[in-house]
């Protein structure tokens, strides 16, 4: 990644407990050590990027998080750092964990209740269209709820296939 050098992420954050584990990284609670403040953080190891394209989708997942306004269905990114191991990407935390360990957790959802998740879902692909970004992955692990409270936010993350767009033109 050749962006300008950002500050060292330990200068500002301590990483602590593995949250959650991808293909190219792990996410770990996050922890602002200035103000307290609990964030999750999403470290992209550098040796798991092998091609161009790789990093290409690295940068893209950043700019598109970046690009993307503040919506209340999509989780947020805080800051951007790099150094030699991975890239790192501080975003809002979600302690509700994911809506398919809810939906196994219940065994079934009312309609009512798969509608209120459906209609969020829908309302979040509109507003990344809006945008001009395409999802990608949308399924059941790429959302997470705010809290653990039955009635929490349901918050879309993990942006590392999304593409942007143009009205019009044709995908390939």
């Amino acid at each position: 990644m050749s962006d300008p050098i950002r500050r060292d992420i330990v200068i500002c954050y301590v990483l602590g407990q593995e949250l959650r584990r991808g293909k190219f990284g792990i996410t770990y609670l996050c922890i602002n050590k200035f103000i307290g403040d609990t964030f999750a953080c999403k470290s992209i190891l550098k040796k798991k990027l092998r091609t161009a394209g790789d990093i290409k989708d690295v940068r893209r997942e950043v700019e598109i998080m970046k690009h993307l306004p503040p919506y209340p269905n999509i989780v947020r990114l805080k800051d951007t750092y790099e150094d030699d191991v991975a890239v790192h990407l501080v975003m809002e935390l979600c302690k509700g964990g994911e809506l398919f360990d809810r939906i196994v957790a219940r065994g079934h959802y009312t309609e009512r209740a798969a509608t209120v998740i459906a209609k969020t879902i829908m309302e979040v692909v509109q507003s990344c269209h809006i945008h001009g970004v395409i999802h990608r992955q949308l399924k059941p692990e790429s959302f997470l709820f705010a809290n653990k409270m039955e009635i929490a936010t349901l918050k879309a993350i993990d942006f590392g296939l999304s593409i942007f767009f143009k009205p019009g033109k044709t995908l390939h």
